[in-house]
């Protein structure tokens, strides 16, 4: 039997109402002001909800419903009036994206935008420019919270290699960790100049420290110093067809070519922080040639995203 459409968004406002209760109150007590509260809880709300200290971000997975245009959007903003009410939040600080079911993940570096609504978050001490307005995700992958911390803690007087750097989370954890030198590596030039810009507020950057570099980081650790890097980390899109780069990135496919290259640029005894978020993912151990490899996904999955996570992130020792 089909609800009624007033009887299904009772059902949207409980979840909601439920979750939140929850999340919200651990995350208080942990001190974290950004975290997922839902995510794809029911099939007829298919959202994914983050909280950005005060300002919601919404991705809605695209799918069959069977609207017309005007009914769709006079749908999303009936959702959006139930989560700011259950919320106590203004409508206007709903920021909602259209996540598309794509066989690839090169969409982050697909600017949708030119608001440029941004704010500054804090995580954990540091604080980070996230935009809510012009790209599929706001800057900051919060289910790596915990991975951060991990690296601060790992990294003092090395050498660090953030490889595929997005917008240099990994990069500013690292500097405040005490390392003594930070490479930061990516395809697009928006995201280096992002990295920078994050690394300057939190008064962390040094010309002397820190090489950002906008390339293809499979080309790049071609010509990488061979056994210089202490410390590295890894966390390459799902698939990239960027006209950019030299060829189209699998990371299932490609993923032993990238850590063999990896392992060349790492000082022995060093560590390799590898992640990728391909839901199918199997690392293929035999063919790598490390030292030690470990499994720290269920380490480095925070209390927001369990159970709802299909990142996976292992620790490699050369």
């Amino acid at each position: 039997m089909t609800l009624p459409l007033d009887a299904k968004f009772s059902m949207f406002e409980n979840r909601i109402k439920k979750v939140w209760k929850h999340i919200a109150k651990v995350a208080h007590k942990q001190g974290i002001v950004c975290f997922r509260f839902y995510d794809h809880d029911l099939p007829e709300f298919p959202f994914r909800m983050e909280w950005y200290d005060g300002a919601v971000y919404v991705s809605e997975y695209k799918r069959k419903h069977g609207m017309e245009d005007e009914e769709h959007a006079e749908w999303v903003a009936q959702c959006k009036s139930v989560i700011a009410q259950v919320l106590s939040i203004d409508v206007e600080l709903i920021f909602m994206k259209e996540r598309r079911r794509l066989n690839h993940k090169d969409a982050q570096y697909e600017k949708e935008a030119s608001s440029k609504i941004e704010r500054i978050v804090k995580e954990q001490g540091l604080s980070f420019i996230i935009n809510l307005s012009d790209y599929l995700d706001t800057g900051l992958f919060l289910d790596h919270r915990i991975t951060r911390a991990y690296v601060r803690d790992l990294v003092k007087g090395k050498r660090v290699l953030n490889l595929f750097c997005y917008t240099g989370s990994f990069s500013v954890y690292a500097a405040a960790g005490g390392a003594d030198l930070i490479t930061s590596v990516d395809l697009s030039n928006t995201y280096i100049n992002w990295t920078k810009r994050n690394l300057q507020y939190n008064k962390l950057y040094s010309a002397d420290k820190h090489m950002l570099v906008q390339d293809d980081v499979m080309e790049w650790l071609k010509a990488a110093p061979k056994d210089y890097f202490d410390f590295v980390i890894v966390d390459p899109p799902t698939f990239s067809n960027s006209k950019r780069m030299q060829d189209v990135f699998d990371v299932q496919r490609d993923h032993v070519a990238l850590l063999k290259l990896v392992l060349r640029t790492t000082k022995v005894d060093g560590t390799i922080i590898f992640s990728n978020n391909f839901k199918n993912f199997v690392l293929d151990e035999a063919a790598i040639p490390a030292f030690k490899i470990k499994d720290i996904t269920k380490f480095t999955t925070p209390f927001d995203f369990v159970g709802k996570l299909h990142r996976h992130c292992f620790e490699i020792t050369k």
